[in-house]
């Protein structure tokens, strides 16, 4: 009966240990999850079903090289799927627990075929991307464009080869100001993205046409918030900049976006997103809408310039949106740059993308530590492309308070915090600042024909 006894005994204390083992490994597992950089989640979350390391879309891509592939996009299943040109090639991604596509033409010639394009003597109202998944280049036209400028295009379009293909869309390609929580300046009214450092100073980071280098900044309509002052951007070419705030801090919760209702989410990271992803962004007219990203590395002939290396989206958007932030599983892509559409029939929606803007300007994401739940500076993360999570399962990230706003319509949870502007700016000589600075936006808006540009809203 002893030696009984003592057998299960030691069969418990074995299973007991097992137990812990397991336990023990899923505890560790999770804390390394909370403690790894922005993006590495995402590099782990884009093997293959078996878990093969290095199976992302994108690894493929470079491994396989740009003259046997055309591109990579999220199935519907979340696999990685890969346009490749060869059935050896095709082997080698399926080895690789991805998905193949074989294609006609190599992603070589879909971006000769973007170059003759940009090449061409440029049609504001026209705009171009890479169609992975019809292994196409598409051409669009909004309603501004006339037969005459569609056909010199269409022209062009005919001798690069029949896998470009011409499209017209209603509305008008064009910039939007106004946003989220509003930002003012005589250019007119953008929505902060997200806020961002260099270490030493805190900025918001917004879209470039919003205004040129010099703009002040004001958090009401009155001007006696002063937020800060435009100090470098791009548009167009880009459309990406950055506004100084006066206090040198973005504030307690700059790390998180509103999406309404006194409703966040927490920004944890910087990343690209992929073809086929399900991405969400937030704007004070539309409010938070969601939609698929359908292509990368897009070029938009504004009225204004042409701007390249944007994301496309589904998404759709009304004026008021343009500058807001673009993210998916709390991991920033982009700020809102322009397209055609509203929320009522839908339409196309260009992004900056962050990690350009972000290495462009030499600063770093505030972002949420993982650890500690506070913000903290992040250096610019790794190719986000969330690829294991299947697109329709995809959230907005992490839900959050935001604390700075009585309306709840705050895209950065402190901007209209007055303690944001300068020490005693408010209390010494607000009443003055106010009227000089009312009187002043006035005269530069009526005076300076560039700032109506900026003023233009969707046809």
């Amino acid at each position: 009966m002893g030696h009984a006894r003592r057998r299960v005994v030691r069969r418990v204390t074995r299973l007991t240990a097992v137990a812990g083992l397991l336990l023990g490994g899923a505890m560790v597992a999770q804390a390394a999850m909370a403690s790894e950089p922005p993006g590495a989640s995402a590099a782990r979350g884009s093997a293959g079903p078996a878990g093969t390391p290095g199976t992302s879309g994108a690894d493929l891509m470079a491994r396989l090289g740009t003259s046997r592939t055309a591109g990579n996009w999220i199935g519907s299943d979340g696999r990685p799927v890969v346009a490749v040109t060869d059935e050896r090639a095709a082997a080698e991604v399926r080895r690789a627990g991805a998905e193949a596509k074989v294609v006609r033409h190599s992603m070589n010639e879909l971006k000769a075929a973007t170059a003759t394009l940009r090449a061409a003597p440029r049609v504001a109202g026209t705009a171009w991307m890479m169609d992975y998944r019809a292994n196409r280049v598409t051409v669009e036209g909004d309603s501004t464009v006339s037969a005459a400028d569609w056909a010199r295009m269409a022209e062009v379009a005919g001798k690069i080869g029949d896998f470009v293909r011409m499209e017209r869309t209603e509305g008008a390609f064009t910039t939007r100001l106004n946003g989220a929580q509003p930002i003012l300046s005589t250019g007119g009214r953008c929505s902060a993205g997200f806020n961002v450092t260099d270490g030493r100073t805190d900025f918001i980071l917004t879209a470039g046409h919003c205004g040129p280098t010099g703009s002040l900044w004001f958090a009401d309509g009155q001007g006696d918030q002063q937020l800060g002052r435009t100090v470098a951007g791009s548009f167009p070419g880009g459309d990406f900049s950055l506004v100084r705030y006066d206090s040198g801090s973005a504030g307690q919760g700059a790390d998180v976006v509103a999406i309404g209702g006194g409703n966040g989410v927490r920004i944890t990271g910087a990343g690209d997103p992929a073809v086929g992803q399900r991405v969400f962004r937030s704007g004070s007219t539309s409010g938070l809408r969601d939609g698929e990203v359908t292509g990368l590395d897009a070029t938009v002939n504004y009225p204004e310039g042409t701007v390249t290396g944007l994301i496309r989206t589904t998404v759709c958007a009304e004026p008021g949106d343009s500058g807001g932030p673009l993210f998916s599983e709390g991991i920033a892509l982009g700020v809102t740059s322009g397209g055609s559409g509203d929320c009522t029939r839908g339409g196309t929606t260009f992004f900056q993308p962050v990690t350009k803007a972000l290495s462009a300007l030499d600063v770093r994401l505030i972002v949420t530590d993982a650890r500690q739940g506070t913000g903290q500076s992040a250096e610019p993360s790794a190719p986000a492309t969330h690829s294991a999570i299947t697109p329709g399962a995809a959230s907005p990230g992490s839900a959050a308070p935001v604390t700075g706003s009585a309306d709840g319509t705050a895209v950065l949870s402190r901007l209209s915090d007055p303690g944001n502007v300068g020490p005693g700016l408010l209390i010494m000589g607000g009443s003055l600042i106010a009227l000089v600075a009312t009187r002043w936006i006035r005269a530069e808006r009526d005076r300076k024909a560039y700032r109506r540009y900026y003023s233009a809203t969707w046809s």
